[in-house]
């Protein structure tokens, strides 16, 4: 029910009640009908279903064919290598699951533990998940909303409303009806939401919702039907697993078959075939990529970036639209002043001049007609009235000393029905009265002005034209305006309303929350990574526009919508005018989640910011989720899977960088492994074909796998980021690891090494089978730690720097080590299959499998040379 668009009685009506608060009885037969005034949750996966499910991937399901057959055939140290690297995956992607989901507790926190309402006609004060709806609540200064409610009494009521809509500015209250239909949630000044904070007045309020009913409770349903997208590395490791899977099975499936026909022991065919899988899975890959994105992390955490979620690090390198809150992240999220009207000129605030009567007369009246305060250096009070503070601070250094001379004598306070406050003091020997409030309503209650020189003159028609001239100019360009006016009043008796008349006009004072200076750099480059930058607020359109034109989001020809107007558009209708809206004001929740869609039905991956209750659902919906540290609720902080610590929009563009440097880092190491991976397949299928013994036991390929393939990959995953990766366009979300370029590269390089492991194969051939087998394991082992240096980027080692990137020297050389201790230490030969080798052998061993990098390395430096 649209409770703001019926009257008091109207509402009473609609929920069975009446002023004097239900009875007892009543309100517990309601609790027994509508239930507890708490959030409900949907039903959790268990441990073990989790755990199971870390076993559905198609390459995780043949490793276990290949555990099981290894252990049929009596080889039990292949087996258990296999299942203790499987279970430990298992084991951290369940983990990871149980960290991610803490949404709904979140929303709990936000409830109340008490509230007043009015019961049998007496106040009392009970749980907040007693309250039912037709309960008349309570409200005074302090006290968090505990249900949604339709105001029946208002006594000066603001209400800090930036959990659902997003602005930290509190907003006066009403009991009046509102009329029209679609009215922004913002705009409902005659009510009242669950999770919202009283910051001044009180009333009393009818309850209208509770539970899952109230905004909250639907913004909780929302998060509950929210899926959480998938970011475009799962979507391209997923695809790439389906397809090496494929692969895999029908050639294991075809040596298995041709080992048979070559009247091969059905034992030896099977082991053939084991041999093949094992080489083919990348085991390490999983592991890798974990540690190459919480590397990314620890980089990111320094540079004020929180991950939550691991796979949202590289999803943020193709980020393409990114949806950015206003407030606090493109903004100061500090109200200043920034233009003053006085003595018949506009001017900036830094020409603000205190000899100057008028100007002086302006400061004080700021200054003395102001409840905020600073206690303990933080400003405490509305966010306008501390801009007002802070403009008298900037002029003068006497502000606590002034107020304690001139005293507040006596005062009305400010109503959203008149708009204006009013308060008296002593200013020499004159009673006078200063007054502040919307220009509209003090320009129809002026009939002097104060002129330069603090002389007094009449109001004509023009200067009221003048005064609405500049008035609308800057409002026209996102400031909030308030006018100052005083006038001498009678000592002897309290102010009345009517004190509010025939008033002087002193000035007006503009101000706005300004854009952080390091935005306007975020957002150009922004642009130039091919990124769209857009603004979604709680915000009016005018004073959204009026920003994003100052930080090159909104460009000419560009559109601006507020909520109401894209509920009125279908989904077609949106889709058509998508591209070129930049800003979104008077937002809902549901308008958000839409939005996010609509760009993710036009195949983009879209970031989404914020920091209310609000934004939590569309936060899950993004591909990637950024919640604010500072001023983020913890709602939206478990919904996102970043959170900016220093709630900066430039922080975002410094993450995306990162991003793609780690993407490019991650795929760099996948062709690493993958045409390490060839070289092996390519291998064992020609000693099939050739009827040769095998070159390698499963041991020997899962220690390579394993051990000296991580760890140049890991050290391919800490390559520098580079800042020249901004100069490039996102990647789609479609867009498949395994490209033409990609496959080209890991096909030749496995050819590459392979031919040369198999050189050395034929030479230890002549000794024995064992020999063979060895030498063959050895070389393809160090030929692929020599590979990682060529897998580190597509330039030559010369250019790309040999020490640019010091683990991966590191790697190397533990890589050897541990192949060294393999072949050298006799305890370990009868565990890795290990023949003895003759030093001439050995010396084989290192210069075949140094010849496909130096291959590589001298056609990358020919190709250099020519395009110089």
């Amino acid at each position: 029910m649209d409770f703001y668009k019926r009257t008091i009685e109207e509402s009473f009506d609609a929920v069975s009640s009446q002023p004097e608060g239900l009875t007892g009885d009543e309100a517990r037969r309601r609790l027994e009908q509508l239930g507890k005034n708490r959030l409900t949750e949907t039903a959790k996966k268990s441990g073990l279903r989790v755990f199971l499910e870390q076993f559905k991937d198609l390459l995780v399901i043949i490793l276990i064919i290949a555990a099981v057959i290894s252990m049929i055939t009596g080889n039990s140290e292949s087996t258990i290598v296999i299942l203790v690297v499987l279970v430990i995956n298992a084991i951290l992607g369940t983990v990871q699951h149980f960290k991610a989901e803490q949404s709904l507790e979140g929303l709990r926190a936000l409830s109340s533990p008490t509230a007043k309402v009015i019961r049998d006609g007496q106040n009392v004060q009970i749980p907040s998940e007693d309250v039912v709806i037709g309960d008349i609540m309570l409200l005074e200064a302090g006290d968090l909303v505990v249900a949604d409610g339709r105001i029946v009494e208002n006594f000066s009521l603001q209400v800090q409303e930036s959990a659902l809509t997003g602005e930290s500015q509190s907003v006066d209250k009403s009991d009046r009806t509102i009329s029209g239909d679609n009215i922004a949630l913002g705009d409902r000044i005659n009510m009242v939401y669950s999770g919202s904070l009283v910051t001044y007045g009180r009333a009393e309020v009818l309850v209208t919702g509770t539970a899952m009913t109230t905004e909250i409770g639907k913004i909780a349903d929302l998060l509950n039907q929210t899926r959480e997208k998938r970011t475009p590395l799962q979507e391209s490791l997923d695809d790439f697993s389906k397809k090496l899977s494929v692969i895999i099975m029908i050639i294991c499936a075809a040596v298995f078959v041709l080992g048979m026909v070559r009247h091969m022991p059905v034992l030896d065919s099977l082991m053939f075939a084991v041999a093949l899988a094992v080489a083919a899975i990348p085991e390490a890959l999983s592991s890798i990529v974990t540690i190459a994105l919480a590397l990314g992390t620890q980089k990111m955490a320094n540079e004020n970036a929180i991950i939550k979620k691991l796979k949202a690090v590289e999803g943020l390198g193709c980020v393409s639209v990114i949806c950015s809150d206003k407030t606090g992240t493109l903004t100061q999220n500090k109200m200043t002043v920034q233009h003053i009207y006085a003595a018949d000129e506009l001017f900036d605030v830094d020409k603000t001049d205190y000899s100057n009567t008028t100007h002086a007369m302006l400061l004080l009246c700021s200054l003395l007609c102001n409840d905020s305060y600073y206690s303990e250096g933080k400003p405490i009070g509305d966010p306008t009235e501390v801009a007002l503070l802070d403009y008298y601070a900037a002029v003068r250094s006497d502000a606590p000393q002034m107020r304690e001379k001139i005293e507040r004598l006596d005062e009305i306070p400010f109503d959203s029905d008149r708009k204006l406050m009013s308060t008296a003091h002593m200013i020499g020997n004159t009673y006078t009265m200063f007054t502040k409030g919307a220009p509209d309503v003090i320009f129809g209650r002026i009939n002097r002005i104060m002129c330069p020189d603090g002389q007094l003159r009449p109001v004509t028609d023009a200067d009221i034209l003048e005064l609405k001239k500049v008035n609308n100019s800057l409002s026209a360009n996102g400031l909030r305006v308030l006018a100052f006016a005083m006038k001498s009043a009678a000592r002897d008796v309290s102010l009345t309303l009517e004190d509010e008349n025939d008033l002087i006009f002193i000035g007006l004072i503009a101000m706005i929350d300004p854009p952080r200076e390091e935005s306007r750099q975020a957002v150009a480059d922004c642009r130039m990574a091919g990124i769209k930058p857009i603004m979604i607020t709680g915000d009016h359109k005018i004073t959204a526009t009026s920003i994003a034109k100052q930080l090159g989001i909104f460009e000419e020809g560009d559109l601006s919508l507020n909520g109401v107007e894209v509920d009125r558009l279908s989904d077609e209708e949106l889709m058509k005018v998508l591209p070129n809206v930049s800003v979104y004001a008077r937002v809902s929740p549901e308008n958000k989640i839409r939005i996010v869609e609509m760009w993710q039905r036009a195949g983009q991956i879209v970031a989404m910011t914020g920091d209310g209750v609000n934004d939590a659902p569309a936060l899950k919906k993004a591909d990637i989720g950024i919640a604010m540290g500072i001023t983020g609720t913890e709602v939206s902080k478990d919904a996102a899977s970043m959170i900016l610590t220093d709630d900066n929009f430039a922080t975002i563009i410094k993450a995306v960088t990162n991003g793609r440097s780690i993407y490019n880092n991650i795929k760099n190491s996948i062709k690493f492994l993958i045409s390490g991976n060839m070289s092996g397949i390519l291998a064992v299928l020609y000693a099939v074909i050739a009827a040769l013994p095998m070159p390698f036991t499963a041991v020997h390929l899962l220690f390579i796998n394993l051990l000296t393939d991580s760890l140049p990959a890991i050290a391919m995953s800490m390559e520098p980021s580079n800042r020249a990766l901004l100069h490039e366009k996102p990647r789609g979300r479609n867009e498949s690891i395994l490209s033409g370029t990609f496959f080209r590269d890991v096909v030749t390089w496995g050819i590459l090494i392979a031919v040369f492991t198999m050189i050395s194969y034929y030479i230890g051939l002549g000794i024995s089978a064992g020999a063979a087998s060895t030498m063959a394991f050895s070389t393809l082992c160090l030929g692929r730690l020599f590979h990682g240096f060529n897998c580190r980027g597509s330039q030559s080692i010369v250019k790309l720097g040999l020490t640019t990137n010091k683990f991966s020297i590191l790697a190397f050389v533990i890589g050897l080590g541990l192949l060294a201790l393999v072949l050298l230490a006799p305890p370990l030969w009868s565990w890795f299959d290990i023949t003895p080798l003759p030093t001439a052998n050995l010396l084989y061993i290192l210069i075949f499998a140094f010849c496909p990098t130096l291959i590589i390395q001298l056609v990358r430096i020919i190709k250099e040379s020519v395009k110089k």
